[in-house]
C-alpha cells in the first residue's frame, strides 16, 4: 500500500518521490513515510521551498516510476554505470554497507568476494547487488523483495544474502535472529542518491542540492542520522 505525504510550498513546484520499505533509511509508519533519508528530503524540500508527495512501492516499480516523467524521483538508489544517464541525481543522502550474510552453523569461509563463487545468493528485484554480481558471473537468486531472503537462508533455499549492513543488523536483531544469521563479508560502500526524471528542471534539482549541502554544514544531517541511531528502539 501506498503512504503519500504533502509538504506545501509557496513555490508551486512539485517533486513526486518513490521509494521503498527499507528501514531505518525510509519506511512507512502509520500512515506517514519516515526513516532518516526521508526525514533529511523532507528537510531539504521545505529549505528549497518544493512541494513533495512521498510514495512506497516495491523497488522496482519505484525505479520505474522515476523513469516515467519529469518530477518524479526515485530515492535510496545507487548511482551504476547503468542508471547514470537515465536520471538526474541529488546527494548523496546517505551510505550503504555492501554484506553477505550467511547461516552461523554453516562456519563459511570467506576471506573475499571471488570465495562465494560456489554459492547461491540471495538478492532482490531491481537492486544495484543483484547487478553487479550477475555481471560478474555470480549465482544470484532474485526475490520479489529483501525481506524474504533471510527465510529463504534459514530453510536452505541460498547459500548467501547480499544485503545492506545498516538495516540488516538490526532486522537480524529486531528478528532474534543475531546467532543463526551473521555476517561474513563486507566488500563495498556506496553512496545513496536521489535519482530524478532527466527532464526534470535543473533549476529545481540544484535548489535541493544546495538544502542538502547546507544540511550537511550545518549539522542537520548528522542529527537527522542520530534521531534512528538506537532504531527500532527509538
Amino acid at each position: 500500500m501506498s503512504c503519500l505525504t504533502m509538504l506545501p510550498a509557496s513555490a508551486g513546484e512539485r517533486l513526486d518521490l518513490a521509494t521503498e520499505e527499507y528501514p531505518p533509511y525510509q519506511m512507512s509508519e502509520r500512515g506517514f513515510v519516515t526513516g532518516f533519508v526521508s526525514d533529511k528530503l523532507r528537510e531539504a524540500l521545505g529549505r528549497a521551498g518544493l512541494e513533495a508527495r512521498f510514495d512506497v512501492l516495491p523497488w522496482k516499480r519505484a525505479l520505474q516510476f522515476a523513469a516515467a516523467r519529469s518530477g518524479q524521483c526515485v530515492y535510496s538508489t545507487t548511482r551504476t554505470p547503468e542508471r547514470a544517464a537515465r536520471f538526474k541525481w541529488v546527494g548523496p543522502l546517505a551510505q550503504s554497507e555492501w554484506v553477505l550474510y550467511a547461516l552461523a552453523e554453516r562456519r563459511l569461509s570467506i576471506a573475499r568476494l571471488e570465495d562465494a563463487r560456489p554459492y547461491r545468493i540471495g538478492s532482490y528485484n531491481g537492486d544495484a547487488r543483484d547487478t553487479y554480481l550477475r555481471e560478474r558471473g555470480y549465482t544470484v537468486e532474485t526475490a520479489l523483495d529483501d525481506l524474504s531472503n533471510p527465510q529463504k537462508l534459514l530453510s536452505g533455499r541460498i547459500d548467501l544474502w547480499v544485503t545492506d549492513r545498516y538495516s540488516t543488523n538490526r532486522f537480524v536483531q529486531q528478528n532474534g535472529w543475531r546467532d543463526s544469521i551473521v555476517p561474513v563479508l563486507r566488500f563495498r560502500r556506496v553512496d545513496l542518491y536521489l535519482a530524478c526524471h532527466p527532464a526534470t528542471p535543473d533549476a529545481t534539482l540544484q535548489r535541493l542540492q544546495a538544502a542538502l549541502d547546507a544540511m550537511r554544514q550545518d549539522g542537520t544531517a548528522a542529527r537527522i542520522e542520530q534521531r534512528y541511531a538506537n532504531w527500532p528502539e527509538r
